[in-house]
C-alpha cells in the first residue's frame, strides 16, 4: 500500500506538489462514487479523500451538502464508506476518509480505526476536532498507524499552529480561505503566509485546500504548498454533469488539469 507520507515524498521528488482529490462516498451512490474515485486517481489525483456523509457538515458548503445528502438518502452510512475506501485504496493512492467526529464517536473509536486500517486506509482528516480534544482519536490512531490530519487556519495562533503540526501525521491540512467549502476562492497574500508559519513549525507537508478550483490556482499554490486539495470543483463537475458517463469524462478532464497545475503547467 502507498502511504501518504510516500505519495508526497514522490511529488516532492519529482519537483511538484501533490493532488489530493476528494469526494464524499455514496456520490452519486455507492458504485457510482468508487468509479468516480478511480477516475481521478487514474487521471492524476496522488492522494484521496473520502467524505463520509453528515448530517450537519458545518464546515461544508451548499455544493457538497448537496452531495452529502445524495448520499445519505442512498443509504450510505459508514460501512459503505469503509467499503468505498477498501476499493479505491487497491486503486493504489492513499486512502483517507474526511469527517465530522459525530460519526467516529457513534461508531467507536478503537473500532472505527481498526476497520479503517483493515480496509486498508490510511488514516482520517477531522475537521472539527483539534489536537487538545481528540486524544482518544490519537490514541486508536497510534495504535493502528493511521495518519492524523488536523487543521490550521488563517487565524490560527502561533501556539495553536504548533500544537496541531506536532500531533499530525501524514500531512497538515491549510485551510486557504475562512468559512465554508466552495464559496470565496483561496489567494495567496492569504494562503502563502499560513504555509510558511505551518512549515516553521514541522517538516511533515503542508497541503492547501477550501477555494482551489482550476489548474490555474493549483499551479499557484504548488508554488509553495506541497499539496493542494480539490473538493468543491469536482463535486460540482458531478453534481452539473447531465448524465453519468459524461459526469466522468468531465472528471477526468479536471483532474488532469489540477494534476498539470501541479505540475507547473495550469
Amino acid at each position: 500500500m502507498t502511504t501518504t507520507a510516500t505519495a508526497f515524498a514522490r511529488a516532492k521528488a519529482e519537483g511538484r506538489a501533490a493532488l489530493v482529490g476528494y469526494l464524499p462516498a455514496g456520490f452519486p451512490d455507492l458504485d457510482g462514487s468508487i468509479e468516480a474515485l478511480k477516475v481521478m486517481v487514474e487521471h492524476g489525483c496522488d492522494v484521496i479523500e473520502i467524505g463520509l456523509p453528515y448530517t450537519d457538515p458545518v464546515m461544508d458548503g451548499p455544493i457538497i451538502q448537496a452531495a452529502a445528502q445524495q448520499a445519505l438518502d442512498n443509504g450510505t452510512r459508514t460501512k459503505q464508506v469503509l467499503q468505498a475506501v477498501e476499493a479505491v485504496a487497491k486503486a493504489g493512492a492513499p486512502t483517507l476518509v474526511m469527517t465530522y467526529w459525530g460519526p467516529i464517536e457513534r461508531y467507536g473509536v478503537e473500532q472505527f480505526a481498526a476497520d479503517l486500517a483493515n480496509a486498508g486506509g490510511a488514516g482520517l482528516i477531522t475537521p472539527d476536532i483539534t489536537p487538545d480534544f481528540g486524544q482518544e482519536w490519537i490514541a486508536a490512531a497510534d495504535a493502528h498507524d493511521l495518519d492524523k490530519v488536523f487543521l490550521v487556519a488563517p487565524s490560527s495562533t502561533p501556539a495553536r499552529i504548533a500544537m496541531t503540526t506536532a500531533a499530525s501525521r501524514g500531512f497538515v491540512y491549510a485551510t486557504g480561505v475562512m468559512g465554508v467549502t466552495g464559496g470565496k476562492q483561496a489567494t495567496g497574500d492569504i494562503v502563502r503566509p499560513l504555509i510558511e508559519r505551518t512549515k516553521a513549525t514541522t517538516d511533515l507537508p503542508v497541503g492547501v485546500g477550501v477555494g482551489v478550483s482550476t489548474g490555474a490556482q493549483a499551479a499557484q499554490f504548488a508554488q509553495y504548498a506541497d499539496g493542494v486539495i480539490v473538493g468543491s470543483a469536482f463535486v460540482r463537475t458531478l453534481l452539473e454533469a447531465p448524465d453519468r458517463a459524461t459526469g466522468l469524462r468531465n472528471l477526468a478532464a479536471l483532474t488532469e488539469e489540477l494534476a498539470a497545475g501541479v505540475r507547473g503547467r495550469g
